[in-house]
């Protein structure tokens, strides 16, 4: 579906053309060789892993509160060993547990107290200035 929206937008490279037709039950080593061909050949750069993971914090943080996703669905991915640089980050991932079944045991709130503290703290993170690029 990116990979499509790329397209329309205007970024033209082959492999991308490949990317885009790729079933959805593609293996994933197939998609992620594509993805960074695509990368080379329009000349972006692959960003640090790092980095990208609190990109991608921060979209999961808007995810929520579009109501995209339910907060139970944070606790997957490993999210809250994300390695953090700013307050805003560090106030969502202490938030979010290991598990969805543990919350009260890991982080001492019940559901509902911890779903609202949780909005907070993503409205916080997704309000504060972008630390990087592309943010």
């Amino acid at each position: 579906m990116i990979a499509a929206e790329a397209l329309a937008a205007g970024l033209d490279t082959p492999t991308l053309c490949e990317l885009a037709g790729l079933p959805r039950n593609a293996d994933a080593r197939d998609i992620r060789d594509a993805f960074e061909q695509v990368l080379s050949e329009a000349e972006i750069e692959l960003p640090d892993p790092g980095l990208a993971r609190r990109h991608a914090l921060r979209r999961l943080a808007a995810r929520l509160i579009n109501e995209e996703i339910a907060p139970a669905d944070l606790a997957t991915d490993d999210w809250w060993e994300t390695e953090v640089e700013t307050v805003e980050e560090r106030s969502f991932v202490s938030l979010i547990p290991q598990c969805g079944c543990c919350i009260e045991y890991t982080l001492g709130l019940d559901q509902q107290t911890w779903a609202a503290e949780l909005r907070i703290a993503a409205l916080a993170l997704t309000s504060s200035p972008a630390t990087c690029p592309g943010c």
